[in-house]
């Protein structure tokens, strides 16, 4: 067997504490540390978990100490240590620290909020790890183009996909901050059509013919798709249902059991024992998706924390070349993680 690839993971916030915590459960992975600039109770929770903790600099690591944290050391410290770094910064962070990983030598993947030009790559698994195999970097897109991507490269794949328009209805912010810098009473939409999520799917697909708008609103759990695609032929909805439930990550709700909005989804997760709640997989509703001749209507909920978490593990095999075969890896992950194909209940 190869040996297991050390991946570092730089920022241990939303995304990052799951990076770290889907790495434990890989049997060819393991946690080099975790790093970061705060001394509060979000880095202490990585100490209660025995990570290897390390500061972004000097600075951040004499306030960590002084909270009580055993620090192993820097940023700097921690780069000769790991194989891979998954940067997980906030938006525009990464791309300021990815001259460090380069000069160390060492391959990284970033997430969404980066730009596509600081990759030149960007990543969903079902679609195009092949072109990632060995590659230096990659870009994991971001949450919502994480679920475009996987909904429409599905039907794409059998053959059925002509064009795509789609509706987001998106999270205000995530849960933990809601108290800071949340929206109320309020719908802000995004000032241009096309919103940015289309575009960033073409960044992985260019073939794709996607046009989307979004729209900001007052809640945290989960964002909100609804799409009209136009198909390349008359289609029953069984075949449909049939091209969704082939992806691996993808699967299917029905308004008829209860499931009628997304804090119901979540209780869900969390009666499945999902770690955080998380939901990993698209959750598509089945009784709601309607095709009228070659018109296909669908909805679906969008976890904000957690869609990009087996992508991500995805993005470190495809990179470190552990797994050449692109099913193999995200069976390999979906089994670790415990993600779900066909329907939750």
């Amino acid at each position: 067997m190869k040996d297991k690839v050390k991946v570092a993971v730089n920022g241990y916030g939303v995304i990052g504490k799951r990076v770290a915590d889907a790495l434990q459960v890989q049997d060819d992975m393991e946690l080099a540390g975790v790093c970061d600039v705060v001394s509060d109770w979000r880095i202490k929770v990585a100490t209660h978990k025995d990570y290897p903790v390390y500061a972004f600099d000097g600075t951040a690591q004499d306030k960590m100490e002084k909270a009580g944290i055993e620090v192993r050391g820097t940023l700097a410290d921690l780069l000769e240590t790991c194989d891979v770094v998954v940067d997980c910064t906030p938006k525009k962070i990464a791309a300021q620290n990815i001259e460090k990983y380069k000069e160390a030598g060492l391959k990284f993947i970033v997430q969404g909020g980066e730009k596509h030009e600081t990759t030149g790559h960007s990543f969903s698994a079902e679609n195009n790890y092949d072109t990632a195999l060995g590659r230096e970097s990659t870009r994991v897109v971001s949450c919502n183009t994480t679920s475009i991507i996987r909904t429409l490269t599905a039907l794409k794949k059998a053959g059925l996909l002509q064009k795509a328009r789609g509706t987001l209805l998106r999270r205000a912010t995530d849960p933990w901050e809601s108290h800071l810098n949340g929206i109320i009473n309020t719908l802000v939409p995004e000032p241009e059509i096309p919103s940015h999520q289309g575009p960033d799917a073409q960044s992985v697909d260019p073939e794709l013919d996607v046009i989307t708008a979004a729209v900001k609103v007052p809640e945290t759990l989960s964002h909100l798709h609804y799409w009209n695609v136009q198909l390349t032929r008359e289609a029953t909805k069984e075949e449909v249902l049939q091209a969704f439930s082939n992806s691996t990550r993808i699967a299917m709700i029905n308004y008829g059991d209860g499931l009628s909005a997304n804090n119901t989804v979540k209780e869900l997760m969390l009666g499945l024992g999902r770690p955080y709640g998380d939901m990993y997989e698209v959750a598509l509703w089945q009784d709601m998706l309607k095709v009228v001749g070659n018109e296909l209507f669908y909805a679906y909920l969008v976890d904000n924390q957690a869609i990009v978490i087996p992508e991500t593990i995805d993005a470190i095999r495809a990179l470190t070349r552990l797994e050449e075969n692109a099913r193999a890896s995200i069976q390999k992950t979906n089994a670790a993680l415990g993600v779900r194909q066909g329907a939750f209940v």
